[in-house]
């Protein structure tokens, strides 16, 4: 079943309380996923020679100072980590494929979540009250937000196989619904380049607007190709460094409901997730048409 959530900001007005605002949200859909929970957050970006990772550790502990400073002698760069739980926050003054190498290398245990100037995922099996408990949601700052509550009916219970997926440089993807030609696509992707950590098929979805956006393409272009490719029924909610889009598939059979103020847009499952937002009683609430395409996005 699943349930989505997001929160873009229009202006900086709520920036410093994005995580709370959030989390009721996230844990509002907890009947709709009780098995993992994820969110990934934008904001903190670094500088354009810089990239950010986040990076989950095998164990419940790591120590990232240790692990930091090898790498910044290795590189000879500068870098900084900061941790969250399991997880931490990987700043270099270096480029993406260079530090992805050098972890493959000598922390192979580490798991890359996302990587790119804005984006942090963080995710984990269990409740969605546990989990933003854990990663200490409430007292996040950013620009906006999406997160996801999963109930695993095809796969495995697994956090690698939680949401919310990137496959790009600032670019995840939350999806409730499913796909019936992802083994099909997954292979093509491949071929492109594309990699992929697990079997589920909404990490092929993210998989496959990396690839358009690789070539070139605009959010929306890519998301007008994914109604042609992806076959089967989704509602999709994607994170960019600069934005934020929901799209439904034209039979729109999974539920989505839209809320949008001066200062913010909000999507949710259902519209409990958003009673508690700030304002909301004065919002333009809607559900989302299918095969549309609902983009927001700071120039």
């Amino acid at each position: 079943m699943c349930g989505i959530v997001g929160l873009y900001l229009k202006n900086n007005k709520y920036e410093k309380q994005l995580g709370a605002l959030f989390e009721p949200m996230l844990i509002a859909m907890t009947d709709r996923g009780p098995d993992s929970a994820g969110f990934a957050i934008y904001g903190d970006n670094v500088d354009s020679d810089w990239v950010k990772l986040t990076i989950r550790c095998a164990g419940e502990s790591c120590d990232w100072a240790a692990l930091t400073d090898k790498l910044s002698s290795s590189l000879g760069c500068e870098a900084s980590c900061l941790s969250n739980a399991n997880v931490g926050v990987l700043k270099v003054q270096h480029d993406e494929t260079t530090v992805r190498q050098w972890l493959a290398a000598h922390a192979p245990e580490m798991l890359v979540l996302s990587a790119g100037a804005s984006i942090e995922i963080l995710k984990e099996v269990g409740l969605p009250e546990n989990i933003a408990s854990k990663f200490r949601l409430s007292a996040m700052k950013g620009s906006h937000i999406i997160g996801h509550t999963r109930m695993a009916t095809e796969s495995a219970v697994t956090m690698e196989g939680s949401h919310p997926f990137s496959t790009g440089s600032d670019l995840c993807l939350v999806h409730n619904g499913s796909l019936s030609n992802h083994n099909r696509l997954r292979d093509k992707l491949r071929r492109e380049g594309i990699e992929f950590e697990t079997e589920n098929d909404s990490e092929v979805a993210a998989g496959y607007l990396t690839w358009r956006l690789n070539q070139g393409e605009t959010l929306r272009q890519a998301l007008e190709n994914a109604l042609e490719d992806l076959d089967g029924f989704f509602t999709f909610t994607i994170g960019t460094k600069d934005g934020f889009a929901v799209m439904r598939d034209p039979i729109a059979c999974k539920p989505a409901v839209l809320a949008e103020t001066d200062d913010y847009v909000a999507m949710a499952s259902e519209y409990q997730a958003l009673s508690t937002l700030p304002g909301i009683e004065d919002a333009k609430v809607w559900e989302p048409e299918p095969a549309t395409f609902y983009i927001w996005e700071r120039q």
